[in-house]
């Protein structure tokens, strides 16, 4: 079996069960989250490139994919309980985590309050809290960051292909496409009234983009006491293709220090998708997921030192 063909099912969490995908059937389970508006399929691209004594399980977190039914509360602490009880039932020792966008403060959150379940991080693009200057208002921050996003969710798209269409038009993917894209796409349609939309919900979205993008403090305070090694990766460019990158410099170099066992480093010419989505961020980060991690500041990028 192709190791990135899931194989799907329900598990038991507060409210209802959570769709979680499992990729490959190797003895050593580690934990895949995704970003904001994904899915367990946006996993797919590093599961392929994963070693085949690996199995990556990737939940939908609430309000997305198969799990778009669950009720809230949403947020980073309500994703972070999910994860702990999809590792209980998984696993029997504690896990890699690979948190890709908002899985990475997902990952963070989960490995500072569930230490025992966490043996190691791997951040894409995430995980890092944002910069931002004092005063901005909350709803300015998050349609500046997330607005093409929201607006996404609510389109209807006459068909399957006229969703291909929008996100071939996309600046990250127009030097970008392949077939696990497409399936991650595909994943993502529901049928609806008048052709196919999301079936991540506006809701969650919104409220897991306040938490971590705009209030980031809990994040914040939850990397300040995680206390496993974490491995930072991260793009040169951002969510539309442009510098500068989510993750800057100014962002990243203060947690060097603070964190005792912290990497860091840049995979060259990617944008903050094409890092989990396509071959070169991909099978970087299977490479991390699947080797312990050297030291810090022992790290080499697939590019270049960060």
């Amino acid at each position: 079996m192709d190791p990135a063909t899931p194989v799907f099912s329900d598990l038991s969490v507060p409210g209802g069960r959570l769709r979680v995908a499992r990729f490959g059937t190797g003895s050593r389970v580690t934990l895949g989250l995704h970003g904001i508006t994904g899915s367990s399929m946006q996993l797919a691209p590093v599961a392929r490139r994963l070693s085949p004594n690996l199995t990556m399980v990737a939940p939908d977190l609430r309000g997305r994919g198969g799990s778009n039914a669950l009720p809230g509360p949403y947020g980073m602490e309500a994703h972070a309980r999910d994860c702990a009880e999809v590792i209980s039932q998984v696993s029997d020792r504690p896990v890699v985590v690979l948190g890709q966008s908002m899985g990475a403060y997902v990952a963070v959150v989960l490995a500072a309050r569930f230490p025992d379940l966490v043996e190691r991080l791997v951040l894409a693009d995430g995980g890092i809290p944002l910069p931002l200057p004092e005063g901005l208002d909350p709803d300015a921050v998050l349609e500046a960051v997330l607005g093409p996003a929201l607006a996404r969710l609510r389109l209807v798209f006459e068909t399957r292909e006229a969703y291909f269409d929008f996100w071939r038009a996309h600046p990250a993917f127009r030097a970008a496409w392949d077939a696990d894209l497409e399936e991650f796409l595909a994943y993502d349609l529901e049928p609806t009234h008048g052709g196919y939309r999301s079936r991540a919900r506006l809701e969650p979205v919104r409220v897991d983009g306040r938490e971590h993008i705009v209030s980031p403090r809990l994040v914040e305070d939850a990397l300040g006491v995680v206390t496993c090694p974490a491995h930072l990766v991260r793009a040169t460019r951002n969510l539309v293709d442009q510098e500068p990158p989510l993750l800057s410099e100014e962002a990243v170099s203060p947690w060097r220090s603070r964190l005792a066992s912290f990497g860091d480093e840049v995979v060259e010419d990617t944008n903050h998708y094409t890092l989990f989505l396509c071959e070169r961020g991909a099978g970087r980060l299977a490479d991390l997921v699947a080797e312990p991690q050297s030291g810090p500041g022992d790290a080499e990028s697939a590019g270049g030192v960060a």
